[in-house]
């Protein structure tokens, strides 16, 4: 009797356990059923930390009520020594999670369009993108070091779709053809903002020139909209698009910006070139070309000392290896302690000279192609020539100049 009663007992426990564990299933099954992902991909903006739009994550719970928004692009302006440490490359970034409403109102408030695409996902990547997610958000993996062309807020959601798929996602096979610069899908971004493109363009290094991948080129938010728009994914042996259902939520335009030729670098510097070879010549107190020279030498003395520190002790992998540093060299620094100290300063001007003249005749081949180079080369070129003691040039400055 006891032992018919303890194997009815155990047939009664293996029923309730089955019976729970298939309720846990379904559940399971119900709730992972019911999430669904969405690429968000917001407008660039006109500040300059937002003229490359923005990427997010958006995961929707229907069957808890729960629709938030993961953005990997937070950044604390409160940090200690933001500045230095940005500079240096050693800013770290950390992922926030919002609500969708919440979110939204910073966008409506910017003037800033917002569409999401619906990502095609098996309920068991869906688990294990939400898993990724949670792991992300633990305290001690919510930061991250920032690195602009390969860990930024774009370049996480590419990397977490790809994990949380296991490999089914397929990128199209003939981009290598097409394949762009680093630099050139920037410029892209850049184009409305001419000094601030210039200024980009001189800073970043050899890295920059680098062509970008098709994975590679989701660093940029719209790059990423574009190229998983263009991806597929195998789910139970059919290929379908990854991304699906485009929709506005944040209506409004790309933001207008107006520039004007007579503004932009090249023309401004070349305005400035044809003023000091058509002024200067006639100017005859020396304490005025003194001055002139002055301020142009501090001013590319200060580019100069920027791209000393970009080159050699920066952490940013971009800026490294930068040709610029032939014409934006440490010379420049010798001249203009040379004027304020009144030492004539000859061989740092010289150097100066040549290396102005050898950057004319390699921008072309060796740089990036920045108009803007070119006259300020020649600027550089034409007042260190004058104050190197050259016998053939009619423009050196000599004691026949009154004081």
């Amino acid at each position: 009797m006891h032992h018919s009663f303890y194997l009815a007992m155990k047939k009664i426990f293996l029923i309730i356990t089955f019976a729970l564990l298939a309720f846990i299933r379904s559940v399971y099954a119900q709730n992972s059923s019911d999430t669904v992902a969405y690429l968000i991909t917001c407008n660039p903006g006109t500040e300059v930390y937002s003229i490359y739009g923005h990427s997010a994550l958006r995961i929707v719970d229907n069957f808890s009520g729960t629709d938030m928004v993961y953005n990997w692009g937070v950044f604390d302006f409160g940090t200690p020594n933001f500045a230095w440490k940005f500079a240096c490359g050693r800013l770290d970034y950390m992922l926030e999670s919002t609500t969708m409403e919440r979110f939204l109102q910073t966008y409506h408030y910017e003037e800033r369009g917002v569409m999401q695409q619906k990502i095609n996902l098996t309920p068991g990547s869906i688990r294990r993108l939400v898993e990724l997610v949670n792991e992300n958000m633990k305290p001690e993996n919510v930061k991250y070091r920032y690195d602009f062309f390969n860990d930024n807020c774009a370049t996480r959601i590419r990397d977490i779709l790809e994990k949380s798929s296991g490999g089914t996602i397929h990128y199209p096979p003939d981009f290598d053809a097409d394949m762009r610069t680093f630099r050139d899908l920037l410029d892209d971004c850049q184009k409305p903002y001419p000094w601030l493109r210039t200024a980009i363009n001189i800073a970043l290094g050899l890295p920059a020139n680098k062509k970008a991948t098709f994975s590679q080129s989701m660093f940029l938010p719209l790059e990423l909209q574009e190229r998983l728009s263009q991806s597929v994914i195998n789910i139970d042996g059919r290929m379908v698009p990854l991304l699906q259902n485009p929709s506005t939520i944040v209506d409004y335009a790309m933001p207008a910006v107006k520039s004007s030729r007579l503004l932009v670098p090249e023309t401004a510097l070349t305005l400035l070139l044809i003023v000091l070879v058509a002024i200067i010549p006639f100017i005859r107190k020396k304490t005025v070309v003194k001055s002139v020279d002055i301020f142009i030498f501090f001013a590319f003395s200060i580019f100069a000392a920027l791209m000393l520190f970009f080159n050699f002790f920066t952490g940013l992998e971009q800026t490294k290896m930068n040709i610029h540093i032939l014409w934006l060299n440490p010379f420049i620094i010798p001249c203009l302690v040379s004027l304020l100290v009144n030492r004539a300063g000859v061989i740092w001007f010289r150097l100066v000279f040549f290396t102005s003249v050898l950057s004319l005749a390699v921008s072309v081949v060796l740089m990036h192609s920045i108009s803007a180079i070119i006259p300020a080369c020649l600027i550089l070129a034409f007042r260190s020539s004058a104050r190197s003691a050259f016998s053939w040039n009619p423009f050196t400055v000599n004691d026949n100049i009154l004081i």
